[in-house]
């Protein structure tokens, strides 16, 4: 990578890997691989084994920037099902430690989305069975807690926490992130998306608290924004806070854009540095338009009102298609999800049809003999 940090061809400037720094860390490209449950903590305890080695690493190795490890719980019943990785003890930091340090070493950023799933946890997966339903407690499930004693459609009803549960959670979250350091890793992400515990409590349909953690937004926001203020206090200055937030969840009367752009603002205050665009999850039975693209217009809203850094995800598949959005500015970076679970060398792949030189595109010294071509 030149000094400039810029890739040259004859199609001038191209914005895909430029590198991006966020407070003392610097990311080699703005191609990302976001955070995806792969439910493969198989035996329970939430220790990443070698297939998260395997499966982080490669992507590494195949040029993607940032590598953000799937949701990660901070308590074993934050899991979304028994077969989560987790890092709330400390038997988990070395599980971790020699995946980052692989992911180092391949020149990409290690990062970790920590979470608590809320009244979505202790759901079924492929490995454990009850798919789309709630484990029963006797086969590893456990009771799951929410903001109010609202269920998610289909799963079993949640118990409402308590303040002092709040408090605890919050205490959670920032152990959580004291060992995500130890273990190495350069970023922390909150999941606030996808209807899990925190974007539980932001969302008006399924919050109905009566006392400081509910009510008006700033209420709703409080457990979010006090997450944020304890990850802060345990984690280096120069380390970059992400918080990943649902946009909208595309239902009437509840989460949306100007609520997420009202709290972004509100973030930027609390030491976030970058607000990662998602959409839906928490409602369930709504209409989503899913297409290309369809979450893009979201993260430019947030980035331009909110006047902080934004990804963009959501059916991103194509290099041209990720470079227009860098482009238009619309995000600062663009993360490929399940185009990456195809092609582990996506963002090698992009370089090449893009234009980037094979010197300057993020190979490994003993790939660049079987390095794409333009074609």
């Amino acid at each position: 990578m030149n000094a400039e940090g810029k890739k040259r061809s004859g199609k001038g400037e191209v914005r895909l890997f430029q590198p991006m720094t966020l407070r003392g860390v610097t990311v080699r490209n703005r191609v990302w691989l976001p955070p995806m449950d792969t439910y493969s903590a198989t035996a329970g305890d939430g220790k990443p084994t070698p297939f998260h080695y395997q499966h982080y690493v490669s992507r590494a190795m195949g040029g993607f920037g940032m590598i953000i490890a799937e949701a990660t719980a901070v308590a074993p019943e934050g899991r979304i099902s028994p077969h989560d990785v987790g890092l709330w003890n400390d038997d988990q930091i070395d599980a971790w430690r020699w995946i980052v340090d692989g992911i180092k070493q391949a020149g990409a950023t290690a990062a970790i989305q920590l979470n608590h799933a809320g009244r979505k946890g202790s759901t079924g997966c492929f490995g454990v069975g009850y798919e789309g339903r709630s484990v029963p407690q006797d086969a590893g499930g456990w009771q799951t807690v929410a903001p109010s004693r609202i269920a998610y459609r289909g799963l079993a009803d949640p118990r409402e926490l308590s303040v002092d549960e709040i408090h605890g959670l919050v205490g959670a979250f920032k152990a959580a992130a004291q060992r995500a350091v130890w273990a190495g890793f350069e970023a922390i992400e909150i999941h606030a998306a996808h209807g899990y515990l925190i974007s539980q409590f932001l969302d008006p349909l399924c919050n109905e608290r009566t006392d400081e953690y509910g009510g008006d937004l700033m209420g709703r926001m409080r457990f979010l924004t006090e997450v944020a203020d304890a990850i802060r206090e345990v984690i280096p200055d120069t380390m970059p806070l992400l918080v990943r937030i649902s946009a909208t969840d595309w239902a009437a009367g509840g989460w949306d854009l100007d609520q997420t752009v009202d709290t972004a603002c509100v973030l930027k205050r609390h030491g976030v540095d970058l607000i990662d665009v998602s959409t839906g999850g928490i409602i369930a039975d709504v209409t989503i338009p899913v297409k290309p693209n369809y979450q893009v217009p979201f993260s430019d809203q947030v980035r331009s009102r909110a006047a902080v850094p934004t990804t963009a995800v959501g059916l991103i598949t194509k290099p041209k298609q990720a470079e227009k959005i860098l482009k238009a500015g619309q995000a600062d970076a663009v993360e490929i999800g399940r185009a990456a679970l195809r092609d582990p060398y996506w963002p090698l792949r992009a370089a090449a049809k893009l234009g980037v030189p094979t010197a300057d595109a993020p190979y490994q010294p003993q790939y660049v003999r079987g390095a794409f071509s333009a074609e």
